[in-house]
């Protein structure tokens, strides 16, 4: 990757996860980047395609993070996913604009306005998802779990509860309350998987 694109990328996800996509500018992103306008004009066509751009990097940089997480390690499924979850927790530290998400930032603002920016959220939040959803369906296959709901509903639902989490976070201006969510959807998954072995509702 260009050194200049890589610089503005970066540029992008600490801006956007601080100040939001609509409030940030080319000039700034240009100056956080320390690169000419002309240079940002050269690698995208306009803030739209950058937005794009910036949630598919992120879906580089996050899944790179993600893959090289310990919970992974875990030989029961079950134990992977509750590890997951755990992790997610862990890396609630530092300002909110370092834990929060740039996908679940910019698709909040732009879900109407910007449909390929939209889409580029959704598959990177649905890709990610779909790890998830791996572990959930193997632990939902060795404990014999059938129900109502399925293996990619729950790793979906893991992340509107991060999401929502992220929100909450920012709307207190602290990881507490994202934590306390965090550790809610753990205890959540884990009466799940037991109620539905034992053909119970939740």
């Amino acid at each position: 990757m260009p050194a200049a694109r890589q610089k503005l990328l970066d540029a992008a996800l600490s801006l956007i996860r601080a100040k939001g996509y609509s409030a940030t500018t080319i000039d700034e992103l240009c100056a956080k980047a320390g690169v000419a306008k002309g240079s940002f004009f050269h690698h995208f066509k306009d803030k739209e395609t950058l937005g794009v751009a910036a949630a598919d990097y992120w879906s580089e940089v996050t899944g790179a993070f993600f893959a090289a997480a310990p919970y992974h390690q875990h030989a029961d499924p079950l134990d992977r996913v509750l590890g997951y979850i755990d992790f997610r927790k862990t890396i609630l530290t530092g300002g909110v604009p370092e834990f929060t998400c740039l996908v679940g930032t910019m698709v909040q603002e732009v879900y109407d306005s910007y449909p390929p920016i939209r889409d580029a959220c959704d598959a990177s939040i649905s890709g990610h998802a779909a790890k998830v959803e791996a572990d959930i369906a193997e632990a939902m296959h060795r404990r014999g779990v059938h129900g109502n709901w399925t293996a990619k509903s729950l790793a979906l639902h893991t992340q509107a509860v991060l999401q929502g989490a992220f929100i909450l976070a920012k709307a207190k201006g602290d990881a507490a309350v994202a934590e306390e969510s965090v550790a809610h959807l753990r205890r959540y998954i884990e009466l799940l998987f037991k109620c539905s072995q034992q053909g119970e509702a939740p």
